[in-house]
Protein backbone atom coordinates (compact mmCIF):
# COMPACT_ATOMS: atom_id res chain seq x y z
CA UNK A 1 0.00 0.00 0.00
CA UNK A 2 1.22 3.50 -0.85
CA UNK A 3 -0.40 6.34 1.06
CA UNK A 4 -4.18 5.84 0.93
CA UNK A 5 -4.07 3.72 -2.19
CA UNK A 6 -5.20 0.17 -2.53
CA UNK A 7 -4.37 -0.01 -6.18
CA UNK A 8 -2.70 -3.15 -7.40
CA UNK A 9 -0.37 -3.09 -10.40
CA UNK A 10 -2.72 -5.22 -12.44
CA UNK A 11 -3.12 -5.89 -16.14
CA UNK A 12 -5.06 -2.90 -17.47
CA UNK A 13 -5.14 -3.90 -21.10
CA UNK A 14 -8.97 -3.87 -21.20
CA UNK A 15 -9.48 -0.19 -20.46
CA UNK A 16 -6.45 0.82 -22.50
CA UNK A 17 -8.01 -0.90 -25.53
CA UNK A 18 -11.22 1.14 -25.37
CA UNK A 19 -11.76 3.29 -28.51
CA UNK A 20 -11.97 6.53 -26.52
CA UNK A 21 -8.72 5.77 -24.74
CA UNK A 22 -6.97 4.78 -27.97
CA UNK A 23 -8.12 8.05 -29.57
CA UNK A 24 -6.87 10.01 -26.55
CA UNK A 25 -3.53 8.21 -26.75
CA UNK A 26 -3.13 9.07 -30.43
CA UNK A 27 -3.93 12.72 -29.75
CA UNK A 28 -1.60 12.81 -26.74
CA UNK A 29 1.37 11.40 -28.63
CA UNK A 30 0.78 13.78 -31.55
CA UNK A 31 0.68 16.85 -29.31
CA UNK A 32 3.66 15.72 -27.26
CA UNK A 33 5.59 15.17 -30.48
CA UNK A 34 4.76 18.67 -31.74
CA UNK A 35 5.78 20.24 -28.43
CA UNK A 36 8.98 18.22 -28.34
CA UNK A 37 9.93 19.44 -31.80
CA UNK A 38 9.59 23.15 -31.07
CA UNK A 39 10.72 22.88 -27.45
CA UNK A 40 13.66 20.78 -28.53
CA UNK A 41 14.85 23.58 -30.80
CA UNK A 42 14.98 25.91 -27.82
CA UNK A 43 16.58 23.49 -25.39
CA UNK A 44 19.07 22.33 -28.01
CA UNK A 45 20.63 25.79 -28.12
CA UNK A 46 22.17 25.25 -24.69
CA UNK A 47 24.02 22.14 -25.84
CA UNK A 48 26.59 23.87 -28.02
CA UNK A 49 26.01 27.57 -27.36
CA UNK A 50 25.37 27.65 -23.60
CA UNK A 51 28.92 26.67 -22.70
CA UNK A 52 30.36 29.13 -25.21
CA UNK A 53 28.10 31.91 -23.91
CA UNK A 54 29.27 31.26 -20.35
CA UNK A 55 32.91 31.26 -21.42
CA UNK A 56 32.46 34.54 -23.30
CA UNK A 57 30.74 36.27 -20.37
CA UNK A 58 33.18 35.04 -17.70
CA UNK A 59 36.23 34.92 -19.99
CA UNK A 60 37.24 31.62 -18.41
CA UNK A 61 37.10 28.03 -19.71
CA UNK A 62 36.11 26.78 -16.27
CA UNK A 63 32.82 28.65 -16.54
CA UNK A 64 31.84 26.59 -19.58
CA UNK A 65 31.30 23.68 -17.21
CA UNK A 66 29.48 25.95 -14.77
CA UNK A 67 26.85 26.78 -17.38
CA UNK A 68 26.09 23.12 -17.97
CA UNK A 69 26.14 22.45 -14.20
CA UNK A 70 23.59 25.20 -13.53
CA UNK A 71 21.36 23.92 -16.32
CA UNK A 72 21.45 20.35 -15.06
CA UNK A 73 20.90 21.47 -11.45
CA UNK A 74 17.80 23.33 -12.61
CA UNK A 75 16.55 20.15 -14.24
CA UNK A 76 17.34 18.17 -11.09
CA UNK A 77 15.59 20.61 -8.76
CA UNK A 78 12.35 20.57 -10.74
CA UNK A 79 12.02 16.82 -11.36
CA UNK A 80 10.00 15.86 -8.27
CA UNK A 81 7.93 19.11 -8.15
CA UNK A 82 6.90 18.58 -11.78
CA UNK A 83 5.95 14.98 -11.00
CA UNK A 84 3.90 16.03 -7.96
CA UNK A 85 2.17 18.72 -10.00
CA UNK A 86 1.39 16.11 -12.64
CA UNK A 87 -0.07 13.77 -10.03
CA UNK A 88 -2.33 16.49 -8.64
CA UNK A 89 -3.18 18.55 -11.74
CA UNK A 90 -2.22 16.30 -14.65
CA UNK A 91 0.46 16.28 -17.34
CA UNK A 92 -0.96 19.35 -19.11
CA UNK A 93 -0.31 21.58 -16.10
CA UNK A 94 3.12 20.20 -15.26
CA UNK A 95 4.54 20.18 -18.78
CA UNK A 96 3.23 23.60 -19.82
CA UNK A 97 4.51 25.18 -16.59
CA UNK A 98 7.89 23.54 -17.14
CA UNK A 99 8.24 24.97 -20.65
CA UNK A 100 7.14 28.41 -19.44
CA UNK A 101 9.83 28.47 -16.73
CA UNK A 102 12.41 27.44 -19.33
CA UNK A 103 11.36 30.34 -21.58
CA UNK A 104 11.91 32.73 -18.68
CA UNK A 105 15.39 31.31 -18.18
CA UNK A 106 16.23 31.71 -21.86
CA UNK A 107 15.20 35.37 -21.75
CA UNK A 108 17.42 35.91 -18.71
CA UNK A 109 20.38 34.46 -20.63
CA UNK A 110 19.92 37.12 -23.28
CA UNK A 111 19.97 39.76 -20.55
CA UNK A 112 23.04 38.16 -18.94
CA UNK A 113 24.92 38.40 -22.23
CA UNK A 114 23.96 42.05 -22.68
CA UNK A 115 25.02 43.19 -19.19
CA UNK A 116 27.83 40.59 -18.86
CA UNK A 117 26.51 39.29 -15.53
CA UNK A 118 27.67 35.93 -14.19
CA UNK A 119 24.90 35.78 -11.51
CA UNK A 120 22.25 36.34 -14.19
CA UNK A 121 23.93 33.68 -16.31
CA UNK A 122 23.68 31.16 -13.47
CA UNK A 123 20.03 31.99 -12.70
CA UNK A 124 19.14 31.89 -16.37
CA UNK A 125 20.79 28.51 -16.82
CA UNK A 126 19.06 27.15 -13.70
CA UNK A 127 15.65 28.13 -15.07
CA UNK A 128 16.53 27.11 -18.61
CA UNK A 129 17.44 23.66 -17.30
CA UNK A 130 13.78 23.15 -16.42
CA UNK A 131 13.24 22.70 -20.16
CA UNK A 132 15.44 19.60 -20.13
CA UNK A 133 13.45 18.16 -17.22
CA UNK A 134 10.17 18.92 -19.01
CA UNK A 135 11.51 17.36 -22.18
CA UNK A 136 12.40 14.19 -20.27
CA UNK A 137 9.11 13.93 -18.36
CA UNK A 138 7.16 14.19 -21.60
CA UNK A 139 8.20 10.61 -22.38
CA UNK A 140 6.24 9.34 -19.40
CA UNK A 141 3.11 11.18 -20.57
CA UNK A 142 3.25 9.09 -23.75
CA UNK A 143 3.19 5.92 -21.66
CA UNK A 144 0.24 6.84 -19.41
CA UNK A 145 -2.37 5.40 -21.79
CA UNK A 146 -0.16 2.99 -23.75
CA UNK A 147 -0.85 -0.73 -23.97
CA UNK A 148 1.68 -2.61 -21.77
CA UNK A 149 3.28 -4.44 -24.66
CA UNK A 150 3.72 -1.16 -26.56
CA UNK A 151 4.88 1.01 -23.68
CA UNK A 152 8.53 1.26 -24.75
CA UNK A 153 7.53 2.14 -28.32
CA UNK A 154 5.07 4.83 -27.20
CA UNK A 155 7.71 6.30 -24.93
CA UNK A 156 10.33 6.15 -27.69
CA UNK A 157 8.15 8.01 -30.22
CA UNK A 158 8.15 11.09 -28.01
CA UNK A 159 11.90 10.78 -27.48
CA UNK A 160 12.30 10.47 -31.26
CA UNK A 161 10.20 13.55 -31.97
CA UNK A 162 12.84 15.65 -30.24
CA UNK A 163 15.19 14.85 -33.14
CA UNK A 164 14.13 17.71 -35.39
CA UNK A 165 14.39 20.34 -32.69
CA UNK A 166 17.51 18.90 -31.15
CA UNK A 167 19.35 18.90 -34.48
CA UNK A 168 18.31 22.46 -35.32
CA UNK A 169 18.86 23.82 -31.79
CA UNK A 170 22.65 23.44 -31.60
CA UNK A 171 22.86 25.19 -34.97
CA UNK A 172 21.01 28.32 -33.86
CA UNK A 173 24.38 30.05 -33.56
CA UNK A 174 24.49 31.22 -37.18
CA UNK A 175 20.91 32.56 -37.50
CA UNK A 176 21.20 33.79 -33.93
CA UNK A 177 24.16 35.95 -34.94
CA UNK A 178 21.98 37.67 -37.55
CA UNK A 179 19.25 38.24 -34.95
CA UNK A 180 21.81 39.58 -32.49
CA UNK A 181 23.19 41.96 -35.11
CA UNK A 182 19.71 43.30 -35.83
CA UNK A 183 19.01 43.80 -32.12
CA UNK A 184 22.45 45.17 -31.27
CA UNK A 185 23.26 42.51 -28.68
CA UNK A 186 26.25 40.12 -28.29
CA UNK A 187 26.42 37.52 -31.11
CA UNK A 188 25.89 34.42 -28.95
CA UNK A 189 22.82 35.95 -27.26
CA UNK A 190 20.86 35.90 -30.51
CA UNK A 191 20.45 32.13 -30.32
CA UNK A 192 18.65 32.48 -27.00
CA UNK A 193 16.30 35.12 -28.41
CA UNK A 194 15.17 32.46 -30.87
CA UNK A 195 15.17 29.83 -28.14
CA UNK A 196 12.76 31.87 -25.99
CA UNK A 197 10.20 31.95 -28.79
CA UNK A 198 10.40 28.23 -29.51
CA UNK A 199 10.07 27.21 -25.86
CA UNK A 200 7.09 29.54 -25.36
CA UNK A 201 5.39 27.89 -28.33
CA UNK A 202 5.82 24.46 -26.72
CA UNK A 203 4.17 25.73 -23.53
CA UNK A 204 1.22 27.17 -25.47
CA UNK A 205 0.68 23.96 -27.47
CA UNK A 206 0.37 21.81 -24.36
CA UNK A 207 -1.56 24.31 -22.25
CA UNK A 208 -4.12 24.83 -24.99
CA UNK A 209 -4.61 21.41 -26.54
CA UNK A 210 -3.45 18.54 -24.31
CA UNK A 211 -7.02 17.44 -23.57
CA UNK A 212 -8.05 15.03 -22.21
CA UNK A 213 -5.12 14.90 -19.86
CA UNK A 214 -3.49 11.45 -20.24
CA UNK A 215 -2.52 10.97 -16.60
CA UNK A 216 -5.87 12.10 -15.22
CA UNK A 217 -7.66 9.86 -17.72
CA UNK A 218 -5.49 6.92 -16.69
CA UNK A 219 -6.24 7.60 -13.02
CA UNK A 220 -9.97 7.55 -13.77
CA UNK A 221 -9.67 4.03 -15.19
CA UNK A 222 -7.49 2.58 -12.45
CA UNK A 223 -8.98 0.49 -9.70
CA UNK A 224 -9.85 2.70 -6.73
CA UNK A 225 -8.96 5.79 -8.69
CA UNK A 226 -8.87 8.23 -5.75
CA UNK A 227 -5.86 10.60 -5.73
CA UNK A 228 -2.66 9.13 -4.34
CA UNK A 229 -0.06 11.26 -2.61
CA UNK A 230 2.98 9.00 -2.68
CA UNK A 231 6.05 10.20 -0.81
CA UNK A 232 9.62 10.10 -2.04
CA UNK A 233 10.31 7.78 0.92
CA UNK A 234 7.94 5.26 -0.63
CA UNK A 235 9.80 5.55 -3.93
CA UNK A 236 13.15 4.84 -2.28
CA UNK A 237 11.60 1.92 -0.42
CA UNK A 238 10.44 0.50 -3.73
CA UNK A 239 13.92 0.87 -5.18
CA UNK A 240 15.33 -1.05 -2.24
CA UNK A 241 12.80 -3.86 -2.45
CA UNK A 242 12.54 -4.32 -6.23
CA UNK A 243 15.68 -5.54 -8.06
CA UNK A 244 14.31 -4.45 -11.46
CA UNK A 245 13.30 -0.99 -10.22
CA UNK A 246 16.71 -0.51 -8.62
CA UNK A 247 18.57 -1.69 -11.73
CA UNK A 248 16.48 0.53 -14.02
CA UNK A 249 17.05 3.51 -11.72
CA UNK A 250 20.83 3.04 -11.77
CA UNK A 251 20.74 2.59 -15.55
CA UNK A 252 18.98 5.87 -16.36
CA UNK A 253 20.94 7.87 -13.76
CA UNK A 254 24.42 6.74 -14.77
CA UNK A 255 23.63 6.71 -18.50
CA UNK A 256 22.70 10.37 -18.30
CA UNK A 257 25.85 11.05 -16.29
CA UNK A 258 28.17 9.53 -18.92
CA UNK A 259 26.48 11.53 -21.66
CA UNK A 260 26.51 14.81 -19.73
CA UNK A 261 30.15 14.63 -18.64
CA UNK A 262 31.47 14.12 -22.17
CA UNK A 263 29.02 16.33 -24.04
CA UNK A 264 29.55 19.34 -21.74
CA UNK A 265 33.16 19.88 -22.74
CA UNK A 266 32.93 18.73 -26.36
CA UNK A 267 32.24 22.24 -27.77
CA UNK A 268 35.17 23.65 -25.79
CA UNK A 269 37.44 20.79 -26.87
CA UNK A 270 36.56 21.32 -30.52
CA UNK A 271 37.09 25.07 -30.21
CA UNK A 272 40.49 24.44 -28.63
CA UNK A 273 41.40 22.38 -31.70
CA UNK A 274 40.64 25.40 -33.89
CA UNK A 275 37.24 24.25 -35.18
CA UNK A 276 34.65 26.94 -35.82
CA UNK A 277 31.09 27.39 -34.58
CA UNK A 278 29.65 25.61 -37.61
CA UNK A 279 31.80 22.52 -37.00
CA UNK A 280 30.80 22.53 -33.33
CA UNK A 281 27.13 22.71 -34.31
CA UNK A 282 27.41 19.87 -36.83
CA UNK A 283 29.24 17.64 -34.33
CA UNK A 284 26.65 18.25 -31.63
CA UNK A 285 23.94 17.63 -34.23
CA UNK A 286 25.44 14.18 -34.83
CA UNK A 287 25.26 13.61 -31.09
CA UNK A 288 21.60 14.53 -30.78
CA UNK A 289 20.74 12.41 -33.83
CA UNK A 290 22.22 9.49 -31.92
CA UNK A 291 20.18 10.45 -28.85
CA UNK A 292 16.80 10.74 -30.54
CA UNK A 293 16.60 9.63 -34.17
CA UNK A 294 16.83 5.89 -33.55
CA UNK A 295 14.72 5.77 -30.40
CA UNK A 296 11.71 4.09 -32.16
CA UNK A 297 14.05 1.27 -33.17
CA UNK A 298 15.32 1.11 -29.60
CA UNK A 299 11.74 1.03 -28.29
CA UNK A 300 10.81 -1.74 -30.71
CA UNK A 301 13.84 -3.75 -29.61
CA UNK A 302 13.00 -3.19 -25.94
CA UNK A 303 9.44 -4.47 -26.51
CA UNK A 304 10.63 -7.36 -28.68
CA UNK A 305 13.86 -8.52 -26.98
CA UNK A 306 13.15 -7.31 -23.47
CA UNK A 307 14.43 -4.40 -21.40
CA UNK A 308 17.57 -6.08 -20.01
CA UNK A 309 19.28 -6.97 -23.32
CA UNK A 310 18.72 -3.46 -24.66
CA UNK A 311 20.18 -1.89 -21.51
CA UNK A 312 23.29 -4.07 -21.86
CA UNK A 313 23.68 -3.15 -25.53
CA UNK A 314 23.59 0.48 -24.44
CA UNK A 315 26.51 -0.01 -22.06
CA UNK A 316 28.60 -1.50 -24.87
CA UNK A 317 27.76 1.46 -27.09
CA UNK A 318 28.83 3.85 -24.33
CA UNK A 319 32.24 2.19 -24.08
CA UNK A 320 32.75 2.45 -27.84
CA UNK A 321 31.68 6.10 -27.70
CA UNK A 322 34.13 7.27 -25.05
CA UNK A 323 36.93 5.33 -26.74
CA UNK A 324 36.30 7.07 -30.07
CA UNK A 325 35.71 10.52 -28.57
CA UNK A 326 38.67 10.30 -26.21
CA UNK A 327 41.22 9.09 -28.74
CA UNK A 328 39.99 10.86 -31.85
CA UNK A 329 38.78 14.27 -30.70
CA UNK A 330 41.36 16.03 -32.92
CA UNK A 331 39.70 14.53 -36.00
CA UNK A 332 36.28 15.88 -36.89
CA UNK A 333 34.98 12.58 -38.41
CA UNK A 334 36.13 10.53 -35.42
CA UNK A 335 34.81 13.10 -32.95
CA UNK A 336 31.44 13.07 -34.70
CA UNK A 337 31.36 9.25 -34.58
CA UNK A 338 32.14 9.25 -30.88
CA UNK A 339 29.49 11.83 -30.09
CA UNK A 340 26.93 9.97 -32.24
CA UNK A 341 27.61 6.74 -30.33
CA UNK A 342 27.42 8.63 -27.04
CA UNK A 343 23.90 9.75 -27.94
CA UNK A 344 22.92 6.28 -29.12
CA UNK A 345 24.09 4.69 -25.86
CA UNK A 346 22.01 7.24 -23.97
CA UNK A 347 18.96 6.31 -26.07
CA UNK A 348 19.35 2.60 -25.31
CA UNK A 349 19.74 3.27 -21.59
CA UNK A 350 16.96 5.85 -21.30
CA UNK A 351 14.23 4.13 -23.33
CA UNK A 352 14.72 0.61 -21.98
CA UNK A 353 15.52 1.81 -18.46
CA UNK A 354 12.50 4.13 -18.29
CA UNK A 355 10.13 1.41 -19.52
CA UNK A 356 11.57 -1.05 -16.98
CA UNK A 357 11.28 1.48 -14.16
CA UNK A 358 7.61 2.19 -14.94
CA UNK A 359 6.74 -1.51 -15.14
CA UNK A 360 8.57 -2.33 -11.90
CA UNK A 361 6.65 0.37 -10.00
CA UNK A 362 3.02 0.08 -8.80
CA UNK A 363 0.72 2.43 -10.70
CA UNK A 364 -0.01 4.85 -7.80
CA UNK A 365 3.69 5.37 -7.20
CA UNK A 366 4.79 5.89 -10.81
CA UNK A 367 4.69 9.72 -11.08
CA UNK A 368 6.71 10.11 -7.89
CA UNK A 369 9.17 7.43 -8.95
CA UNK A 370 9.53 9.01 -12.39
CA UNK A 371 10.23 12.41 -10.87
CA UNK A 372 12.69 10.95 -8.38
CA UNK A 373 14.59 9.18 -11.17
CA UNK A 374 14.77 12.33 -13.28
CA UNK A 375 15.93 14.37 -10.28
CA UNK A 376 18.65 11.86 -9.46
CA UNK A 377 19.88 11.57 -13.03
CA UNK A 378 20.12 15.32 -13.42
CA UNK A 379 21.68 15.87 -9.99
CA UNK A 380 24.45 13.32 -10.55
CA UNK A 381 24.97 14.61 -14.08
CA UNK A 382 25.25 18.16 -12.71
CA UNK A 383 28.15 17.10 -10.51
CA UNK A 384 29.79 15.38 -13.47
CA UNK A 385 29.30 18.44 -15.65
CA UNK A 386 30.70 20.73 -12.99
CA UNK A 387 33.81 18.63 -12.61
CA UNK A 388 34.28 18.11 -16.34
CA UNK A 389 35.86 21.55 -16.93
CA UNK A 390 38.54 21.29 -14.21
CA UNK A 391 39.17 17.63 -15.13
CA UNK A 392 39.71 18.45 -18.77
CA UNK A 393 42.05 21.23 -17.75
CA UNK A 394 44.16 18.74 -15.80
CA UNK A 395 44.01 15.49 -17.78
CA UNK A 396 42.70 16.57 -21.18
CA UNK A 397 39.60 15.55 -23.11
CA UNK A 398 40.87 11.98 -23.54
CA UNK A 399 41.27 11.60 -19.78
CA UNK A 400 37.79 12.99 -19.22
CA UNK A 401 36.37 10.30 -21.51
CA UNK A 402 38.29 7.60 -19.62
CA UNK A 403 36.72 8.73 -16.35
CA UNK A 404 33.27 8.81 -17.98
CA UNK A 405 33.74 5.16 -18.97
CA UNK A 406 33.97 4.23 -15.27
CA UNK A 407 30.28 5.11 -14.83
CA UNK A 408 29.34 2.18 -17.08
CA UNK A 409 30.87 -0.31 -14.65
CA UNK A 410 28.22 -0.10 -11.85
CA UNK A 411 25.47 -1.07 -14.31
CA UNK A 412 27.45 -4.08 -15.53
CA UNK A 413 28.44 -5.13 -12.02
CA UNK A 414 24.87 -4.83 -10.76
CA UNK A 415 23.67 -6.97 -13.64
CA UNK A 416 26.30 -9.66 -12.97
CA UNK A 417 25.48 -9.73 -9.25
CA UNK A 418 21.71 -9.82 -9.70
CA UNK A 419 21.21 -11.32 -13.14
CA UNK A 420 19.21 -14.32 -11.91
CA UNK A 421 16.85 -12.12 -9.91
CA UNK A 422 16.54 -9.60 -12.72
CA UNK A 423 15.67 -12.25 -15.29
CA UNK A 424 13.16 -13.94 -12.98
CA UNK A 425 11.41 -10.76 -11.79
Amino acid sequence: MVGRARVRDTDVTTWQSEPAVRAAQTRTVSLLAAAQIVGGVGVGASVSIGSLLAESIARSEAYAGLARTASVLGAAAIGVPLALLAQRRGRRASLSVGWLVAATGSALLVLAAVVRSIPLLVVGMLLFGVGSATNLQSRYAAADLALPHRRARALSVVVWSTTVGAVIGPNLGTPGTAVASALGIPPLAGAFVLSTGFVLLAALLLAGWLRPDPLLLAQQHQIGAEPVWASRTAAFDRLRRSPRAGFAFVTVVLGHTVMSAVMTMTPVSLADEGMGLTVVGVTIAAHVIGMYAFSPVVGWLADRLGRLPVVLIGQGVFLAAVLAAGLGHRSMPVAMSGLFLLGLGWSFSLVAGSAMLSEATPAPLRPTMQGTADTAMNLVAAVAAGLSGPLMGRIGFGGLNAIAALFVLPVLVLFLVRWRTLRAA
